[in-house]
């Protein structure tokens, strides 16, 4: 087959679509050599990520890399917003299959068409989201997926989500769960201990991570840690940490630190680059997710990898994707969430359960995996 594969989220963004887009053409590649691959490029800022990601597909076989001489930006215009009809195969030539995964699909001549649909947040929690992106999606996601010979979802879930909020066919669906890499795993001290020094972390700190915004329930979770002294940990003692970079209406974020007072308490780390995240994990205490929505929700399965257990929300995706490996709870009961994550704080036995179960769960999702469930969905078109 000749596979076409819009690859400008790998070049353009960290984390997020970005990382799956470059481990799922890197697993391709090595479950699928034989298959002639055409990654497309839209331009975006020059980056060393940018970099990284073509050089390390220019050194595959069978793999070729067509730019387009538009920013991303523009041809989101140009094919989304002004539904220009200027085929793919303008840019990659006569392919069998164009792959989009991220949520938008191009204009195609004869191509058969695969999107990937993370999520469908942005029309069941429309309030979360960012009011352009919002707007954007609800219209540009509704005709990829009617355009689309194959609808890719991240969890059972997302492809629940698609049959009952856009009438999606079930049998043009196909669940494909992302991975875990093997980057994600229990370090040794010393490099845990040189990480910690290095960003002057705390010996004992929950982690939050991921993009500032409504979505992650942020705000719950500085409300949580502000109740552990009730149950016999003082703030002094166990940190709150937060990661991701700035997205949208997080001011809130920030306003609920200082209105409880917890400013030399709660740390904001912004955005953590992907090599760094294996020893932030391992680092952390424990990770705590209480988002309100997610497709697949793949930081608690790689906290889990690293040995770190989970504490996370038992709404949309969770409970499917983690199953026993963590203790799930409502993510708008602040007391509950403040109590389990007490519990797992003091508790050694509670702790070693939850290592030993994450480990076994987190060992359950492989790009690899990932990639034959991929290449099978291909081969059916």
């Amino acid at each position: 087959m000749r596979i076409a594969i819009d690859y400008t989220p790998a070049v353009c963004q960290r984390g997020g679509i970005g990382r799956y887009t470059r481990e799922l053409v890197r697993a391709l590649a090595e479950q699928a050599p034989h298959h002639e691959y055409v990654l497309l490029v839209a331009g975006c800022p020059a980056s060393p990520l940018g970099t990284q990601a073509l050089r390390a597909v220019a050194r595959l076989r069978h793999f070729h890399v067509r730019r387009i001489p538009l920013p991303a930006r523009w041809l989101t215009i140009l094919w989304q917003r002004l539904r220009l009809p200027i085929p793919a195969e303008t840019f990659t030539g006569p392919i069998d299959i164009f792959h989009a995964p991220d949520y938008v699909l191009p204009p195609l001549r004869r191509a058969r068409g695969v999107v990937t649909i993370h999520d469908l947040s942005f029309l069941i929690l429309p309030e979360v989201a960012e009011p352009k992106l919002q707007r954007y999606l609800s219209q540009a996601v509704p005709r990829a997926v009617a355009r689309a010979q194959r609808v890719l979802a991240d969890s059972r879930c997302t492809r629940d989500d698609l049959i009952a909020h856009l009438n999606v066919a079930p049998e043009r669906i196909t669940v494909v769960y992302p991975g875990v890499d093997p980057r994600f795993r229990p370090l040794e001290e010393e490099t845990v201990e040189a990480f910690r020094e290095r960003h002057a972390l705390p010996a004992r700190f929950i982690l939050g991570l991921g993009t500032l915004e409504p979505r992650k329930n942020f705000p719950t979770l500085i409300e949580a840690y502000a109740r552990l002294p009730e149950w016999g940990i003082p703030h002094h003692e166990v940190a709150l940490v937060i990661a991701g970079g700035k997205g949208w209406l997080y001011e809130g974020i920030f306003e609920t630190v200082e209105r409880l007072a917890l400013q030399k308490h709660v740390r904001f780390l912004g955005f953590v680059p992907d090599e760094e995240l294996p020893a932030l994990y391992n680092a952390a205490s424990v990770l705590a997710f209480p988002s309100l929505y997610e497709g697949f929700g793949l930081p608690p399965l790689e906290a889990m990898a690293c040995g770190t257990p989970v504490v996370a929300s038992n709404v949309s995706s969770l409970p499917e994707v983690l199953d026993d490996a963590a203790p799930l709870v409502s993510p708008t009961d602040v007391e509950k969430l403040a109590a389990v994550l007490a519990q797992v704080l003091t508790d050694p036995d509670r702790r070693a359960a939850l290592r030993a179960r994450g480990l076994r769960q987190a060992a359950r999702f492989t790009w690899e995996a990932a990639a034959r469930a991929l290449l099978r969905a291909y081969q059916e078109l």
